[in-house]
């Protein structure tokens, strides 16, 4: 097989970052000899989450075997999914902003038709429905559990119990139509076609906010694994958490 030097567009302290994690770990689970340093397991793992290489791709790169590149990925992922903030947690920094944004997406990942509960009819393809919220920059502050592409956003909101901590603390949020009923909390645009006057200008306000919550859907679609998830649906949590520590931390 050819192999060929590449880039990963990431900064040198997330590498440091993650390589420092795994040093920790190591020292605590008394690990003596690895075929890779921590600082090359953590730029396995980092080809992995932000360039989409498969397992096969990363074993001819670093010289190991598939089954090692998989041990040492699922290490590391389960290792910074469990420093990802839950949604308590990520109320604390919440609670500092004017307001936030809420907004949902679809992960796609490689199920077939039979996979109904996968299914999305709003986006007309196979994923998982993730939940966000942005700040007013559209910064990521926090995302939530993937849940099956079938469940409606609104319904995933309170799934994950957004509106009812928002409202808890009083904390207000831009969101679409989607999430209309999800309490006051949560402000949506007028529904309807051919709005006039004050709701015209409601809602052309409303989109110039909650349009920067974008910026948060394409930090996460920056990490190409994201893009097409082909491993279990079990799986895809500790991954997207994974993420979400990486770029909290860095």
């Amino acid at each position: 097989m050819l192999v060929y030097p590449s880039g990963i567009d990431l900064s040198s302290r997330t590498l440091q970052h993650l390589s420092g994690l795994l040093a920790g770990h190591r020292r605590r689970i008394g690990s003596r000899w690895r075929r890779l340093t921590c600082g090359r397991q953590a730029l396995l793992v980092l080809a992995h989450l932000r360039c989409g290489d498969t397992y096969a791709r990363l074993a001819a790169g670093f010289s190991i075997g598939i089954a090692t590149v998989c041990r040492y990925i699922r290490e590391a992922v389960d290792l910074l999914a469990a420093r990802a903030p839950t949604l308590e947690q990520a109320m604390t920094t919440v609670r500092k902003k004017a307001y936030v944004i809420l907004d949902g997406t679809l992960l796609p990942i490689d199920r077939i038709a039979a996979d109904r509960p996968y299914y999305s009819g709003k986006k007309k393809r196979h994923g998982m429905n993730v939940q966000v919220l942005a700040d007013p920059a559209g910064r990521l502050i926090w995302a939530s559990d993937a849940l099956p592409g079938a469940v409606h956003d609104l319904a995933a909101a309170r799934t994950h119990g957004i509106p009812a901590a928002l409202t808890a603390d009083g904390i207000k949020c831009w969101a679409d139509k989607a999430y209309q009923g999800a309490g006051p909390a949560v402000r949506v645009p007028f529904r309807g076609k051919g709005l006039r006057g004050c709701h015209r200008r409601h809602n052309r306000d409303h989109a110039k906010i909650r349009s920067l919550g974008e910026r948060a859907m394409a930090t996460l679609k920056c990490w190409r694994l994201l893009r097409k998830l082909r491993c279990s649906t079990t799986r895809i949590t500790t991954v997207l958490r994974a993420v979400i520590a990486l770029e909290l931390a860095t």
